[in-house]
């Protein structure tokens, strides 16, 4: 059975390392937990670590992570549904909006609930994804103002995840605009302005952060180490906390050309031929793991003399050349994978999850 591991120590280094940075420059910071597709084990071992504040996009997820750390305060990070509203007041303290009808729902289930529910505006700077117009937020802000049991804590946005606009200096001081905006005209402070995520982390360094933006939400970077604004590895930080293994099902030297007529595959996807390979024969592997589980262009063999040939839902198939490496049926291959790779396979329950488990 294919299996993901997660490796504690490397976390932690991570969190270390970027819990230091929010630190030294003033910024509070949530960690998103979403990747982890709530998996009980894993969250255990995530709240262990000095956390004040997590983010999920599952109110599943939060309740699990209430019922691990009750205390902790949640952040439900894209806008509510009307149908989970009641879900949401409960196991959420805050949450993203951007309709007006939605917030008046939540303010009548936290007044339902006794509770004074948090929420934070987010505005559209220009990915298009979740965000009030720029040019409606005030009176949107005056509206929400109005509602009982309902506390605004800040503003926010979110940048790169579709359209995949980077942030920058100009956005992010538009973004602390609006704060100033809100508590010069209500005399309503705004505690968070939550401009950062995994994309934003560069700016830190390259001193283009606008001192106003208060607020991340962390999730790929603390978990992959990685520099998404400019798609590399972040220095100082792991880039294999997790790691993947598959088990070799099948392994028998076959031609490099299929036989037959061809149409498409079971992806729907068909293929051209380099008819120079007619005759050519290599050593191909079957390994337990396919795109019911996570699509090939996600995930990449660690053994660099190893290429993914094609999958289908339930295998991968790998060219192992010459098989200079002597792998046999039942060893393991192991694989990197990038941030959409690795949350399919967190998402699958047909692989397993283990922690700090060591493969030789």
């Amino acid at each position: 059975m294919a299996f993901i591991t997660l490796n504690t120590k490397k976390l932690k280094s991570n969190f270390d390392f970027l819990h230091k940075l929010f630190k030294k420059n003033d910024i509070k910071w949530s960690v998103v937990s979403k990747l982890l597709c709530g998996n009980k084990e894993y969250l255990t071992e995530l709240l262990k670590l000095d956390i004040n504040q997590v983010c999920d996009s599952r109110v599943s997820n939060l309740k699990t992570i209430k019922s691990i750390k009750p205390d902790i305060e949640t952040i439900y990070i894209k806008p509510p549904a009307k149908r989970s509203i009641r879900q949401i007041v409960k196991y959420a303290d805050i949450s993203m909006n951007t309709e007006i009808e939605t917030i008046r729902y939540l303010s009548e289930e936290a007044y339902k609930q006794h509770k004074v529910h948090k929420i934070i505006i987010m505005i559209e700077l220009g990915d298009l994804r979740e965000g009030v117009m720029g040019e409606n937020f005030m009176k949107f802000y005056e509206n929400v103002f109005k509602l009982k049991n309902i506390e605004v804590v800040g503003i926010g946005t979110n940048l790169s995840c579709l359209y995949g606009v980077l942030p920058n200096h100009d956005k992010l001081v538009q973004l602390s605009l609006y704060e100033q905006l809100v508590e010069a005209r209500f005399d309503r402070p705004i505690p968070y302005v939550s401009g950062g995520s995994s994309v934003t982390i560069p700016l830190i360094f390259q001193k283009l952060l606008p001192k106003g933006v208060n607020h991340f939400r962390v999730g790929e970077t603390l978990f992959l180490g990685t520099d998404v604004y400019n798609d590399k590895p972040l220095k100082n930080m792991h880039f294999d906390v997790f790691k993947l293994y598959t088990e070799i099902i099948e392994l028998i030297e076959k031609p490099l050309l299929p036989s037959g007529d061809t149409g498409t595959n079971v992806d729907g996807h068909s293929y051209e031929y380099d008819e120079k390979l007619e005759g050519k024969t290599s050593v191909r592997a079957i390994v337990d793991i396919g795109l019911l589980d996570v699509e090939e262009k996600h995930i990449e063999p660690v053994d660099q003399k190893i290429r993914i040939t094609g999958a289908s839902s339930d295998m991968i198939v790998v060219d192992l050349g010459s098989n200079s490496d002597n792998y046999k049926v039942g060893d393991l291959l192991e694989f990197k994978m990038d941030y959409m790779g690795t949350l399919r396979i967190l998402n699958s329950k047909y692989v397993e999850k283990r922690i700090n488990v060591q493969v030789r």
